[in-house]
């Protein structure tokens, strides 16, 4: 395998892809510190993470981890978006921390893999695509291996006037024709206090709420039965939640996790179909084309499309 120097996606967003995830972590009112062995115990577990899906590559199993689950790709196909956490314990406990780590799956129909790659990497345009908690995203850089870009992700249902001030890099591989995976980390975040007020700050990196504190996510791409299967997993690093609230919260910060997921790959989903209907009239230079009509077709909500993926 070798790593091109393109096309591919992020997620991060989910990042990104975002994204993906800025609404996964508990959140207080108070400040705090990410502690070294706080940051030791999350990097030791995203090295295990990464372990587990080049073996998984490696061995010759399945691409997509979901394949191996029956019935998994035919719920994808009918529409549904596939979220759970990777294990039993998440968010998982660690010193003065939480690791969340959430896997999801969406099939987009009607298109091809160069199509979603190419979407996933237009940085400027997420915040359009992930609107409204992405307010602001731009490309850095790129290099032959690595995409590098930022973004800016508002939750107002959870801290008042707080943002979250990210930079990633994406390395992307291509394993062959149809199939690619990409490996993001945030580089940078900064918690930005008071957001969009007068008062206005960015406060230094490891210093805030504790919100999120890190953020790496892994997702796989495979071009098969007439569309493309997108995978992710997504993996958040925030402060602690109190002894004393945590049988209140954490049943909330693990809905609050799916959702989030799901509703990623639901916009994501979406840019691509759009993306797909431009370029359709584009070459057919009318609107009643067939071909149009087919991937310009409403999309159910996401609340209704979300399976359970144990």
């Amino acid at each position: 395998m070798n790593t091109p120097p393109n096309p591919a996606l992020n997620s991060s967003r989910l990042a990104r892809y975002l994204l993906l995830v800025a609404t996964v972590a508990p959140i207080s009112a108070t400040g705090a510190d990410l502690k070294p062995e706080t940051a030791q115990q999350w990097e030791d577990y995203v090295k295990t993470a990464d372990a587990r899906n080049a073996e998984h590559l490696a061995h010759g199993n399945a691409f997509l981890f979901g394949d191996e689950v029956s019935g998994h790709a035919a719920k994808l196909r009918c529409g549904g978006i596939v979220v759970g956490p990777m294990g039993p314990h998440v968010p998982l406990k660690v010193q003065s921390g939480l690791i969340h780590d959430w896997t999801g799956a969406v099939f987009i129909p009607n298109t091809k893999l160069e199509d979603v790659l190419s979407v996933l990497r237009d940085y400027d345009r997420y915040k359009e695509f992930y609107r409204p908690n992405v307010v602001d995203s731009k490309r850095i850089g790129t290099t032959d291996s690595k995409d590098r870009f930022s973004t800016v992700v508002i939750n107002k249902s959870v801290v008042a006037k707080t943002a979250l001030d990210f930079d990633y890099e994406v390395s992307y591989v291509r394993v062959d024709d149809h199939r690619w995976y990409s490996i993001a980390d945030a580089t940078r975040i900064n918690e930005i206090a008071e957001y969009d007020t007068p008062s206005q700050h960015t406060l230094p990196e490891n210093r805030g709420t504790g919100l999120i504190w890190r953020l790496h996510c892994i997702m796989r791409f495979e071009e098969r039965d007439g569309g493309v299967y997108i995978e992710v997993e997504a993996i958040a690093l925030s402060r602690d939640i109190p002894a004393a609230f945590r049988w209140a919260v954490e049943p909330i910060v693990r809905r609050v996790s799916r959702s989030s997921v799901a509703t990623s790959l639901q916009q994501t989903k979406a840019a691509v179909r759009a993306h797909s209907t431009t370029e359709t009239v584009g070459i057919s230079g009318r609107t009643d084309d067939p071909a149009m009509k087919r991937t310009s077709a409403p999309t159910p909500s996401t609340s209704s499309l979300v399976r359970p993926l144990r």
